[in-house]
Protein backbone atom coordinates (compact mmCIF):
# COMPACT_ATOMS: atom_id res chain seq x y z
CA UNK A 1 0.00 0.00 0.00
CA UNK A 2 1.25 3.15 -0.91
CA UNK A 3 0.05 6.70 0.97
CA UNK A 4 0.30 9.66 -0.70
CA UNK A 5 1.81 12.68 1.56
CA UNK A 6 -0.29 14.74 3.21
CA UNK A 7 2.01 17.86 1.13
CA UNK A 8 0.84 18.06 -2.72
CA UNK A 9 3.91 19.86 -3.06
CA UNK A 10 6.14 16.86 -2.04
CA UNK A 11 4.68 14.51 -4.78
CA UNK A 12 7.42 12.63 -6.94
CA UNK A 13 5.13 10.84 -9.25
CA UNK A 14 1.64 10.49 -9.76
CA UNK A 15 1.78 6.53 -10.99
CA UNK A 16 4.01 4.18 -9.52
CA UNK A 17 5.70 1.09 -11.15
CA UNK A 18 3.98 -2.34 -11.27
CA UNK A 19 5.10 -5.08 -8.48
CA UNK A 20 4.66 -8.29 -8.37
CA UNK A 21 5.27 -11.25 -6.32
CA UNK A 22 5.59 -14.97 -6.97
CA UNK A 23 4.53 -13.57 -10.53
CA UNK A 24 1.50 -11.88 -9.42
CA UNK A 25 1.14 -8.16 -10.49
CA UNK A 26 0.53 -6.44 -6.78
CA UNK A 27 -2.52 -3.62 -7.35
CA UNK A 28 -2.52 -0.10 -5.21
CA UNK A 29 -5.19 0.30 -3.23
CA UNK A 30 -6.70 2.70 -1.05
CA UNK A 31 -7.84 0.99 1.75
CA UNK A 32 -7.49 -3.00 3.19
CA UNK A 33 -8.50 -5.02 6.12
CA UNK A 34 -5.66 -6.21 8.23
CA UNK A 35 -6.63 -8.32 11.65
CA UNK A 36 -10.38 -7.05 11.36
CA UNK A 37 -9.01 -3.51 11.38
CA UNK A 38 -8.81 -1.10 8.28
CA UNK A 39 -6.25 0.45 7.52
CA UNK A 40 -6.39 3.76 4.82
CA UNK A 41 -4.36 5.40 3.17
CA UNK A 42 -5.46 8.45 4.31
CA UNK A 43 -4.52 7.44 7.63
CA UNK A 44 -7.74 8.81 9.25
CA UNK A 45 -10.25 5.95 11.18
CA UNK A 46 -12.90 6.69 10.42
CA UNK A 47 -14.35 4.01 8.64
CA UNK A 48 -12.70 1.23 11.00
CA UNK A 49 -14.87 3.13 13.51
CA UNK A 50 -17.49 2.91 11.17
CA UNK A 51 -17.38 -0.71 11.04
CA UNK A 52 -17.14 -1.11 14.59
CA UNK A 53 -20.39 1.19 14.64
CA UNK A 54 -22.47 -1.72 12.21
CA UNK A 55 -20.96 -4.53 13.87
CA UNK A 56 -22.12 -3.36 17.42
CA UNK A 57 -25.77 -2.66 16.10
CA UNK A 58 -25.01 -6.47 14.57
CA UNK A 59 -24.51 -8.23 17.53
CA UNK A 60 -27.00 -6.32 19.68
CA UNK A 61 -29.74 -7.64 17.60
CA UNK A 62 -28.71 -10.90 17.31
CA UNK A 63 -28.42 -11.22 20.91
CA UNK A 64 -31.71 -9.26 21.67
CA UNK A 65 -33.65 -11.62 19.20
CA UNK A 66 -32.08 -15.03 20.94
CA UNK A 67 -31.92 -13.92 24.40
CA UNK A 68 -34.74 -11.64 25.03
CA UNK A 69 -36.48 -13.65 27.31
CA UNK A 70 -33.41 -13.62 29.99
CA UNK A 71 -32.99 -11.89 32.81
CA UNK A 72 -31.44 -8.13 33.52
CA UNK A 73 -28.43 -10.25 35.37
CA UNK A 74 -27.86 -11.77 31.76
CA UNK A 75 -28.37 -9.86 29.72
CA UNK A 76 -25.88 -7.92 31.29
CA UNK A 77 -23.39 -10.28 31.44
CA UNK A 78 -24.01 -10.86 27.75
CA UNK A 79 -24.10 -7.55 26.97
CA UNK A 80 -20.74 -7.14 28.43
CA UNK A 81 -19.00 -9.83 26.58
CA UNK A 82 -20.00 -9.66 23.21
CA UNK A 83 -21.07 -5.65 22.38
CA UNK A 84 -18.50 -3.79 24.56
CA UNK A 85 -15.30 -5.23 22.72
CA UNK A 86 -13.51 -2.30 21.36
CA UNK A 87 -10.06 -4.59 21.55
CA UNK A 88 -9.26 -1.97 18.79
CA UNK A 89 -9.84 1.10 19.43
CA UNK A 90 -6.80 1.56 20.88
CA UNK A 91 -5.46 2.00 17.56
CA UNK A 92 -7.84 4.51 16.85
CA UNK A 93 -5.39 8.00 16.43
CA UNK A 94 -7.06 10.16 13.74
CA UNK A 95 -10.37 10.46 14.01
CA UNK A 96 -13.17 12.57 13.38
CA UNK A 97 -15.37 14.00 16.31
CA UNK A 98 -18.80 13.36 14.36
CA UNK A 99 -17.68 9.48 14.23
CA UNK A 100 -16.74 9.06 17.45
CA UNK A 101 -20.56 10.86 18.59
CA UNK A 102 -21.90 8.20 16.15
CA UNK A 103 -20.55 5.76 18.19
CA UNK A 104 -21.24 6.94 21.50
CA UNK A 105 -24.84 7.55 20.00
CA UNK A 106 -24.78 3.62 18.86
CA UNK A 107 -23.32 2.57 22.51
CA UNK A 108 -26.78 4.31 24.00
CA UNK A 109 -28.95 2.80 21.25
CA UNK A 110 -27.79 -0.77 21.89
CA UNK A 111 -28.47 -0.79 25.69
CA UNK A 112 -31.69 0.68 24.74
CA UNK A 113 -32.59 -2.07 22.04
CA UNK A 114 -30.96 -5.06 24.37
CA UNK A 115 -32.53 -4.21 27.18
CA UNK A 116 -36.45 -3.52 25.78
CA UNK A 117 -35.90 0.55 26.80
CA UNK A 118 -38.21 3.23 24.86
CA UNK A 119 -36.25 5.32 22.44
CA UNK A 120 -37.11 8.14 24.54
CA UNK A 121 -35.93 6.58 28.36
CA UNK A 122 -33.38 9.03 29.54
CA UNK A 123 -30.05 6.93 29.17
CA UNK A 124 -28.51 8.37 32.66
CA UNK A 125 -31.46 7.05 34.49
CA UNK A 126 -30.87 4.18 32.95
CA UNK A 127 -27.52 3.26 33.88
CA UNK A 128 -28.57 4.72 37.12
CA UNK A 129 -31.08 2.05 37.42
CA UNK A 130 -33.84 4.19 38.25
CA UNK A 131 -35.74 3.30 35.17
CA UNK A 132 -39.16 1.42 35.89
CA UNK A 133 -38.23 -1.68 33.35
CA UNK A 134 -35.02 -3.07 34.52
CA UNK A 135 -34.05 -3.63 38.42
CA UNK A 136 -30.64 -4.25 38.26
CA UNK A 137 -28.18 -1.59 37.03
CA UNK A 138 -26.25 -1.62 33.95
CA UNK A 139 -23.64 0.16 35.03
CA UNK A 140 -22.91 1.43 38.24
CA UNK A 141 -22.72 5.42 38.65
CA UNK A 142 -19.09 5.44 40.57
CA UNK A 143 -16.30 8.11 39.71
CA UNK A 144 -13.90 5.43 38.30
CA UNK A 145 -16.49 4.52 35.75
CA UNK A 146 -17.62 7.41 34.41
CA UNK A 147 -13.71 9.09 34.29
CA UNK A 148 -13.41 5.45 32.23
CA UNK A 149 -15.79 5.87 29.85
CA UNK A 150 -15.14 10.17 29.47
CA UNK A 151 -11.55 9.18 28.71
CA UNK A 152 -12.62 6.48 26.32
CA UNK A 153 -14.81 8.41 24.62
CA UNK A 154 -12.59 12.18 24.59
CA UNK A 155 -9.68 10.77 22.84
CA UNK A 156 -7.52 12.89 20.84
CA UNK A 157 -9.63 13.77 17.87
CA UNK A 158 -9.16 15.33 14.52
Amino acid sequence: MVFSPSDRSKVVMSCFPEFSASGEKLQYVQSFKYLRHIISSNTIDDADVQREITNMFIRTNILARKFYKCTAAVKTVLFRSYCICLYDAALWTNFKVGMLNKLRSCYNRCIKIFFGYSRRDSFTSILQGESKKQDTKLLPITSPNIDRFSKFFHCRTQ
